[in-house]
């Protein structure tokens, strides 16, 4: 048994709060992958009209690949479910996200989400945050960003790709990975983060999970309420 396999699992219990007509968030990454890949079989064999609203192009094309209808953002007032992966998830169930590049979006949907359900592996899970926060600014702004980043106790790190380039989102911007160490007060943080010129998302979510789903090694998963 892996992660896998209870990544799978949950993906189906998740699947259970899909009803016929609704317009879904599909985040990215492994979790989200597989519950596309699970989402396409339920709406084939219910033959359910949903829709889905990708936070990515990665996920974007596996939706079109397993005949998912797909939409953007601004064609409806509200998102039924979003279902996302996570980075982080600390004990206050803050989660951090930004790791594949797409937070904007992904936070842009969770804004507009009547319900958010989170998938993740166990060693997702700490007391406190501890990893970089990704931070996504205009390009303008990298210089003024940085120092002002580095006030507050902040090293801040543009990413790159394997060959040296800097790493661009889908919305033509540039990511800073940001070393705070052992975050306690997340909501402060990430406050301060959105109020420098420039900075366009910080990666730590204010905007809670009402589900997260913990898969475990043993193939198993654990089902957090709020």
């Amino acid at each position: 048994m892996s992660y896998d396999s209870a990544m799978a699992a949950l993906s189906n219990d998740a699947l259970k709060f899909v009803k016929n007509n609704f317009v879904l968030g599909l985040g990215s990454g492994r979790a989200a992958t597989t519950l596309v890949k699970s989402l396409a079989f339920l709406i084939k064999k219910k033959n359910y009209n949903v829709v889905g609203i990708p936070t990515s192009l990665q996920i974007k094309l596996i939706a079109q690949e397993q005949g998912i209808p797909i939409i953007e953002p601004d064609q409806v007032n509200q998102i039924d479910i979003v279902f996302d992966g996570a980075d982080q998830i600390d004990s206050q169930r803050f989660v951090i996200k930004g790791g594949g590049g797409a937070l904007l979006r992904e936070n842009i949907l969770f804004s507009m989400a009547k319900k958010i359900i989170v998938m993740a592996d166990k060693t997702k899970f700490v007391k406190n945050f501890s990893r970089t926060v990704p931070v996504e600014i205009h390009p303008l702004a990298r210089n003024s960003v940085s120092k002002s980043i580095n006030k507050f106790g902040g090293k801040a790190r543009l990413r790159s790709l394997e060959r040296g380039y800097p790493f661009f989102t889908e919305n033509g911007n540039i990511i800073f990975d940001c070393d705070f160490g052992i975050i306690k007060n997340p909501k402060v943080l990430t406050q301060k983060i959105k109020q420098i010129p420039g900075v366009m998302e910080s990666g730590i979510f204010l905007r809670k999970p009402d589900i997260i789903y913990k898969a475990k090694n043993s193939g198993k998963f654990e089902k957090i309420l709020k």
